[in-house]
């Protein structure tokens, strides 16, 4: 059965000592700063090639240019997905991420001098920030594979990943603010600058496994030891992976389209929306970055709940685990389908607004389904899963903007129904292909077997975390 054990917590110190909480608050703060490093440019471009009653455009860009330049971030992300998984797997999760995120916060400390330099510099830049970023969300997993008991799974990485949402949250308008007030080259510095401080905490405070941490209980290093069971660590070589069925596993696949198909809509609406606001709805900056954050603030909020509901779902045995995710994640999907044909179609300032935060907002019970789904099905392998998926995941991130900018030639309202009639219908498929084939059921292929010696006799048991 797909069900989590039995509560093991007894004995266990509170909550707030607990070490698996603080490695959550701070993974937390650290998808936090990766994508105040992702929206400063989607707030910043505007900045530096709009022009005002009080001054010019610094840059001549097209929105064919600014497409390309929106996008090239992840043609470096997506070249990394699965190398980040594999080393997640083979190494852990917390020097992969605290060196991958402070190398890419240097980076975009340093666009504003190449921006002045060369645009195509700029792209180089953004490309390289994205080879950096890209083994982030798979080192995570590496992370809660160790670390999340599978009772809490959902809680903790729900939790973790709300980061990324309450960082566009506060990153969109903090990044107009600083536009606005000290000139576009401090949308860069400042989250290059906090991203960097955080790195320092991270890699000073988490290790790879609660067995290395000096500072655990002994009551919850039992705890988590126990509940995770056995992590198959025997393994030494890439190529002992079993990857002709993780390659043909549709529970593998259908978390990859869930994940693709969730990033179309949300990376379209992240590198656009302050385009939108202000091609369509003409607000200024100011007024464009804080309404753009709306649907991330809906996101953060909804996800604070997603997590711990799902959990409770699970531990009562209300639903399995794959009724569970199925549950969460398509009608997800269907609800966004909804709102986002509804954006296409509305005529008011405050339609489309409300459309498109719930077209993304609703997005984060999608997260509590398909993003923790690889600790379901094979835990030892969630980094590479997740690098897997998020590999194709990242395809959005350089299609739709561009597409944007294919469509988006006058910037008129009627343009803009296409991008979102688009995102609409992939929602829809997403919806569809994981409802019938996703599963959250440990598979056959990530059962390890361990063996129990007895006298002279053997004995061998699958092991079902």
């Amino acid at each position: 059965m797909d069900r989590p054990p039995e509560n093991l917590s007894d004995g266990q110190p509170p909550f707030w000592k607990q070490r698996r909480n603080l490695v959550a608050f701070l993974a937390f703060l650290g998808f936090f700063n990766v994508y105040t490093l992702r929206v400063n440019l989607s707030v910043g471009i505007v900045a530096m090639t709009s022009s005002s009653d009080t001054q010019t455009s610094e840059f001549n860009w097209g929105p064919e240019l600014r497409g390309a330049i929106l996008s090239s971030f992840f043609y470096g992300y997506i070249s990394t997905q699965l190398i980040g998984g594999l080393l997640g797997a083979k190494i852990g999760g917390v020097k992969l991420i605290g060196y991958g995120v402070f190398s890419t916060a240097i980076l975009t400390i340093f666009t504003p001098l190449a921006a002045r330099y060369s645009v195509y510099l700029v792209i180089v830049l953004r490309v390289i920030e994205g080879v950096f970023e890209g083994v982030v969300y798979p080192g995570i997993h590496a992370v809660w594979s160790r670390w999340a008991p599978p009772a809490e799974r959902t809680r903790l990485g729900s939790f973790a990943f709300s980061g990324s949402f309450v960082g566009t949250v506060i990153g969109y308008p903090l990044c107009g603010w600083l536009a606005e007030k000290y000139g576009w080259p401090s949308t860069f510095y400042v989250p290059g600058l906090l991203a960097i401080i955080w790195c320092v905490v991270w890699l000073t405070c988490i290790t790879e496994s609660p067995v290395e941490d000096k500072h655990i209980t002994k009551e919850e290093l039992k705890y988590i030891v126990d509940s995770i069971g056995p992590t198959d660590d025997t393994k030494t070589s890439f190529l002992d992976y079993p990857w002709k069925d993780i390659l043909t596993s549709m529970p593998v696949w259908a978390i990859t389209c869930s994940h693709f198909c969730e990033n179309w809509g949300f990376y379209t609406l992240l590198t656009q929306l302050p385009s939108y606001m202000n091609d369509v709805l003409k607000f200024n900056i100011g007024k464009g970055s804080l309404l753009s954050a709306l649907p991330y603030l809906v996101m953060s909020i909804i996800l604070q709940f997603s997590g711990f509901f799902v959990d409770w779902l699970r531990k009562n045995e209300i639903l399995t685990t794959t009724q569970v995710r199925k549950v969460f994640n398509c009608g997800a999907f269907v609800s966004q389908t909804i709102f986002m044909y509804l954006a296409s179609n509305s005529t008011s300032e405050v339609g489309s607004i409300i459309c498109l935060t719930m077209a993304v907002g609703l997005g984060a019970f999608a997260w509590s389904g398909f993003s923790i789904n690889p600790l379901d099905i094979a835990p030892q392998y969630a980094s590479i899963l997740l690098g897997i998926s998020n590999t194709f995941a990242t395809i959005p991130g350089i299609v739709s903007p561009m597409l944007a900018g294919i469509i988006v030639q006058n910037k008129s309202a009627e343009e803009w129904q296409w991008v979102f009639l688009i995102s609409s219908g992939i929602y829809m498929f997403g919806a569809v292909f994981y409802g019938i084939f996703a599963s959250g059921e440990r598979q056959p292929w990530a059962t390890i077997k361990i063996e129990e010696k007895n006298g002279h006799d053997n004995k061998t048991f699958d092991i079902k975390v």
